[in-house]
């Protein structure tokens, strides 16, 4: 009989012993995968707030906004990782601050 009961018990341990390693295991892929989340959305951030402080400092340098994110880039010294953003810099006059749109790639396999 106390064969039977230990078994029974040492059964039930290890199966709540699973079930928290379980739990355990999920809490921290949640927490990685949120915090992978948060990192891009603080470089995306990063990456507009770079070309924005840029173009800033090109009409307080040259007294027009610039007429292209190339230009940005040969003359000021921005690096923006291309191959993981995608910038779009739409010029309407050059007494006018130009619409800048920073979006992450995204790669469909």
């Amino acid at each position: 009989m106390d064969k039977r009961r230990y078994r029974r018990r040492t059964w039930v341990t290890a199966v709540l012993a699973l079930l928290l390693f379980g739990g355990v295991l999920a809490f921290a892929l949640t927490g990685i995968r949120d915090a992978v989340g948060t990192a891009d959305a603080e470089g995306l951030r990063i990456a507009e707030e770079s070309i924005r402080r840029a173009v800033l400092v090109c009409y307080a340098t040259e007294g027009v906004y610039p007429d292209s994110y190339e230009y940005l880039r040969d003359h000021y010294g921005l690096r923006v990782d291309e191959e993981k953003y995608i910038i779009h810099y739409e010029v309407f006059a050059s007494n006018l601050m130009p619409d800048i749109t920073v979006m992450e790639r995204r790669d469909e396999a």
